[in-house]
């Protein structure tokens, strides 16, 4: 009798690591996926501040840009990179969604694309990319990562290169979210969505 109840509880013992393995996982992945403590506070000692002028010469959709000729628009900046970053897949569509629903108030949507692959950058292969991902906004080559250096990783190791700025029509950084990915339905893109139509019924002073 006393070596099946032991058997019971043994077996019971594993059945509940069997469920709380996958459940530590996702936990883990969710924690991850906030962007990490140190990215997120780093990321609002940034909120307030201008924006510095970017360094890019080759352009995708669009003639060069810069922050000062879009002065009185908001602006929403996406890091990406393909074909390896499911994040920036997944995050695709919401960025389509809001050039879309807000181009015509005031938001430009630019994506800035940052090369991983250990195959030589060509801007060709980009623009086929972006065209994957049904950009039809700027997109910027940010060559050997130099906008991405100044305004984000800064010799620091983060979480995440695929980072967002959102600017407002005055050039200031009013919100950043710090990478990985925002879909419809999740509680990122509602916060960044909420941001942009915040910035976009403000009226340029």
């Amino acid at each position: 009798m006393g070596d099946r109840s032991e058997t019971r509880r043994r077996r019971k013992i594993r059945a509940g690591l069997f469920l709380a393995l996958p459940l530590a996982a996702f936990f883990a992945e969710g924690a991850i996926a906030a962007g990490g403590s140190a990215d997120s506070k780093e990321a609002a000692e940034l909120v307030g501040k201008p924006a510095q002028e970017w360094a890019v010469e080759q352009w995708i959709h669009s003639p060069p840009l810069a922050i000062s000729s879009l002065r009185g628009k908001v602006i929403l900046v996406r890091w990406w990179t393909a074909p390896h970053c499911s994040f920036c897949a997944a995050s695709a569509p919401a960025l389509n969604e809001f050039d879309h629903l807000y181009r015509g108030k005031g938001l430009v949507v630019i994506g800035f694309y940052h090369h991983k692959s250990p195959e030589p950058l060509d801007p060709i292969q980009v623009e086929s990319f972006a065209r994957q991902f049904g950009f039809q906004f700027p997109v910027a080559i940010d060559p050997n990562w130099q906008t991405l250096n100044r305004w984000w990783l800064n010799g620091r190791e983060r979480v995440w290169t695929s980072v967002s700025f959102l600017i407002d029509r005055q050039g200031i950084i009013r919100y950043i979210h710090p990478g990985g990915s925002y879909v419809r339905g999740d509680p990122d893109y509602a916060a960044l969505k909420a941001r942009i139509e915040e910035l976009i019924s403000q009226s340029t002073r």
